[in-house]
């Protein structure tokens, strides 16, 4: 059994009130982390400069279902250079609807040989996180070797994928998708900014994160009801002893005054119960939130 201990020390100084205001969200975000038996990633980056934390920020995690968000972006930049359109028709075969994985669209077409809009693959994949929806989309791209090429082009270096969903059935290799908490939320800043995609297209994949139907014990729950959040939570298998691998969750939060701040919260090698582990991103979404609009 693996035994982590993570220390983290707050050294109190004097600062102006706005860098002591984010200080003293980090130690309170660092006080919740020393009470979980994981290891813990966050980046957080609000509308302005100095609204900025980093716990752990350059370590790498299992992406998990967290790069659907990826293959959407990929597939989405195909649709604006015109090698694909979202009405396009899809034919989803039997063999690809793999029975021993999460998939609202196998429940759907239990026998596949039927044709599906790229866009309707996309709801399933992103909202849904259906993983045989997001393996389809991934072949259109060229694999985990185009979607890493893609990815990279944009300046997210720190970001490797090697295997799809149905291959992550084996827990070794969990591992072998990663990325950072910071790589991450910068990524997903450029994305809401519009470097990225063209508007219809940003719009369209913001609104199907919006829509996301998975992980709502995690950061939505910390969040009040009314309160809009885009986000792609990903969630792994046990290793071999029986240790959860990784449960993460990413996203942009929409403030009450029109402005953002963007998330990304990552754990791994977690000993504690799963509901612990929800709990853990609901308050770290909470407190986040409380230091924004108060």
């Amino acid at each position: 059994m693996r035994i982590l201990v993570f220390v983290y020390w707050i050294v109190a100084v004097s600062l102006p009130a706005h860098s002591q205001k984010v200080q003293n969200l980090k130690r309170d975000i660092c006080q919740i982390i020393s009470q979980n038996r994981a290891h813990v990633g966050i980046s957080i980056k609000g509308f302005e400069k100095e609204d900025t934390i980093n716990i752990n920020a350059n370590d790498t995690f299992p992406l998990m279902s967290v790069f659907k968000f990826h293959i959407a972006l990929a597939v989405l930049q195909r649709v604006d250079d015109g090698v694909l359109k979202l009405t396009q028709k899809v034919l989803v075969e039997k063999s690809q609807l793999h029975s021993d994985t999460w998939s609202p669209m196998r429940d759907q077409y239990p026998h596949g040989q039927v044709y599906l809009s790229l866009d309707e693959i996309l709801r399933y994949t992103v909202s849904n996180s259906d993983n045989n929806g997001c393996d389809i989309l991934l072949n259109l791209i060229g694999g985990a070797k185009g979607l890493q090429k893609y990815i990279r082009s944009l300046g997210a270096d720190d970001f490797t994928v090697s295997v799809n969903e149905f291959q992550m059935r084996s827990w070794e290799n969990s591992y072998l998708n990663y990325s950072t908490p910071m790589e991450t939320t910068k990524l997903l800043e450029k994305f809401y900014n519009g470097l990225i995609l063209k508007a219809n297209s940003t719009d369209y994949l913001y609104r199907l994160m919006v829509e996301t139907t998975r992980g709502t014990r995690y950061m939505k729950s910390g969040l009040p009801q009314a309160a809009e959040i885009a986000h792609r939570p990903g969630l792994s298998g046990l290793d071999a002893n029986k240790i959860r691998i990784a449960m993460n969750d990413v996203g942009i939060v929409k403030l009450p005054n029109g402005q953002y701040f963007i998330i990304s919260i990552f754990l791994k090698d977690i000993m504690q119960d799963d509901r612990q582990a929800e709990e853990f991103f609901s308050e770290v979404a909470r407190l986040t939130w409380e230091y924004f609009t108060k």
